[in-house]
Parts: C-alpha cells; structure tokens; sequence
C-alpha cells in the first residue's frame, strides 16, 4: 500500500493489482488512520464490479461514523449502480473537493 498525507487527508493506494486482497490488508491495518479524511484511490481497477467496492463498506460506514470522510476513486460504475452508503467519486479532484465539503460541513455543526 502506498499512502501520501496531505494536509487534510491521506491519500491510499494499491501497490499491487488484487482489489480483493487489499480491501482485506486495509481492515487489518486501518486503525493508523482513525482521525484522518481518508480518499482511496481505486481508478486502477477499471473493471470493478459493484461487489469488489462493496468490500470496503463496512471500512466506510465505520469510519464515516466517527466523523471523517472516507472516499473512493473509481470510474468503473455509473452513479446509479452506487448505492447511497458508499461515497465513489470518479476523479481525484473530486474526491478532494467532498473532503473539503464535508469538512466545512463539520466545522459549521451539521
């Protein structure tokens, strides 16, 4: 895994090319990141299905409810097939731009 720390998130990546074996390290290693918004850049895997991002669900829902931002990059899917609970974006300045919503959002209260 590759990650890159900007000044209001952290950026990972995978080194390798199994989406499935790195969704399983991330679980194991993501307690270093609690505390951090967090963009996991996906776009490598031009052909994921809605099942191998699903695999980060559960890693999205937990760290979403601690009131940081988790989220993806990836184009494989259009916006209908993504269901609500996972944050996919296709661009990394998107994904860029939602951190800096969502945290403004926080700073206001909501």
């Amino acid at each position: 895994m590759i990650s890159d720390i900007h000044s209001n998130y952290t950026l990972l990546r995978d080194e390798k090319d199994d989406i499935k074996d790195f969704a399983r390290f991330l679980s194991m290693v993501f307690k270093q990141f609690i505390g951090k918004n967090i963009i996991l850049d996906l776009i490598q895997y031009n052909d994921a299905t809605l099942l191998d991002l699903l695999l980060f669900l559960e890693l999205s829902n937990s760290h979403r409810a601690t009131k940081q931002s988790f989220v993806m990059v990836n184009a494989a899917l259009s916006i209908d097939e993504i269901p609500e609970e996972l944050m996919i974006v296709p661009t990394l300045q998107e994904a860029q731009d939602i951190i800096e919503m969502e945290d403004i959002e926080r700073d206001l209260g909501f």
